[in-house]
Protein backbone atom coordinates (compact mmCIF):
# COMPACT_ATOMS: atom_id res chain seq x y z
CA UNK A 1 0.00 0.00 0.00
CA UNK A 2 1.22 3.26 -1.19
CA UNK A 3 1.91 6.39 1.53
CA UNK A 4 -0.81 8.78 -0.26
CA UNK A 5 2.07 11.37 0.78
CA UNK A 6 3.75 10.37 -2.07
CA UNK A 7 1.22 9.60 -4.81
CA UNK A 8 1.70 12.60 -7.44
CA UNK A 9 -0.08 13.22 -10.16
CA UNK A 10 0.65 11.14 -13.73
CA UNK A 11 -0.09 13.89 -15.82
CA UNK A 12 -2.52 11.70 -18.16
CA UNK A 13 -5.47 14.26 -18.40
CA UNK A 14 -5.64 16.85 -21.32
CA UNK A 15 -8.15 19.51 -21.14
CA UNK A 16 -9.23 22.85 -23.14
CA UNK A 17 -10.02 20.90 -26.38
CA UNK A 18 -10.26 22.60 -29.70
CA UNK A 19 -11.08 20.46 -32.84
CA UNK A 20 -10.55 17.00 -30.62
CA UNK A 21 -7.39 18.11 -29.77
CA UNK A 22 -5.80 19.07 -25.96
CA UNK A 23 -4.74 22.19 -25.56
CA UNK A 24 -3.20 22.01 -22.10
CA UNK A 25 -2.73 18.43 -19.65
CA UNK A 26 -2.24 18.04 -16.08
CA UNK A 27 2.07 17.90 -15.15
CA UNK A 28 3.12 14.64 -14.12
CA UNK A 29 4.94 14.69 -10.52
CA UNK A 30 2.80 16.91 -8.70
CA UNK A 31 1.96 15.87 -5.61
CA UNK A 32 -1.63 15.18 -5.37
CA UNK A 33 -2.60 17.63 -1.80
CA UNK A 34 -1.13 20.21 -3.95
CA UNK A 35 -2.84 19.62 -7.12
CA UNK A 36 -6.43 19.50 -4.86
CA UNK A 37 -5.55 22.66 -2.87
CA UNK A 38 -4.72 24.09 -6.50
CA UNK A 39 -8.40 22.84 -7.89
CA UNK A 40 -10.14 24.31 -4.94
CA UNK A 41 -8.84 27.72 -5.04
CA UNK A 42 -9.67 27.47 -9.05
CA UNK A 43 -12.82 25.85 -7.81
CA UNK A 44 -13.17 29.21 -5.74
CA UNK A 45 -12.45 31.58 -7.77
CA UNK A 46 -15.02 30.24 -10.59
CA UNK A 47 -17.49 30.10 -8.07
CA UNK A 48 -17.17 34.15 -7.18
CA UNK A 49 -16.97 34.76 -10.74
CA UNK A 50 -20.38 32.47 -11.84
CA UNK A 51 -22.29 34.48 -9.00
CA UNK A 52 -20.98 37.83 -10.37
CA UNK A 53 -22.25 36.44 -14.02
CA UNK A 54 -25.35 35.26 -12.13
CA UNK A 55 -26.20 38.67 -10.82
CA UNK A 56 -24.72 41.76 -13.06
CA UNK A 57 -25.57 42.57 -16.69
CA UNK A 58 -23.08 41.70 -19.68
CA UNK A 59 -20.37 39.74 -17.77
CA UNK A 60 -20.23 37.08 -20.37
CA UNK A 61 -16.34 37.64 -19.59
CA UNK A 62 -17.24 36.55 -16.43
CA UNK A 63 -18.72 33.03 -17.40
CA UNK A 64 -16.26 32.01 -19.91
CA UNK A 65 -13.28 32.53 -17.16
CA UNK A 66 -15.63 30.78 -14.80
CA UNK A 67 -16.10 27.89 -17.53
CA UNK A 68 -12.32 27.45 -17.84
CA UNK A 69 -11.60 27.49 -14.53
CA UNK A 70 -14.04 25.33 -14.18
CA UNK A 71 -12.54 22.57 -16.97
CA UNK A 72 -9.08 23.32 -15.38
CA UNK A 73 -10.13 22.24 -12.03
CA UNK A 74 -12.23 19.26 -13.70
CA UNK A 75 -8.59 17.49 -15.42
CA UNK A 76 -6.73 18.01 -11.49
CA UNK A 77 -9.30 16.08 -10.17
CA UNK A 78 -10.04 13.59 -12.62
CA UNK A 79 -5.60 13.03 -12.51
CA UNK A 80 -5.69 12.85 -9.01
CA UNK A 81 -8.45 9.91 -9.71
CA UNK A 82 -6.46 8.51 -11.96
CA UNK A 83 -3.65 8.31 -9.51
CA UNK A 84 -5.80 6.91 -6.57
CA UNK A 85 -7.30 4.43 -8.68
CA UNK A 86 -4.49 2.78 -9.82
CA UNK A 87 -3.56 -0.80 -8.71
CA UNK A 88 -1.37 -0.96 -5.38
CA UNK A 89 -3.13 3.02 -4.45
CA UNK A 90 -6.24 1.27 -2.65
CA UNK A 91 -6.03 2.20 0.23
CA UNK A 92 -9.44 0.25 1.63
CA UNK A 93 -7.35 -2.84 0.91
Amino acid sequence: MTNPQDLKTIGLTHFSLHANEPLFRINAGVPIIEALSHASDLLHVSKLLASDAAMLRDTDRHAWASHYLQDMSKAIIDDVVKVLDAPGNNHSQ
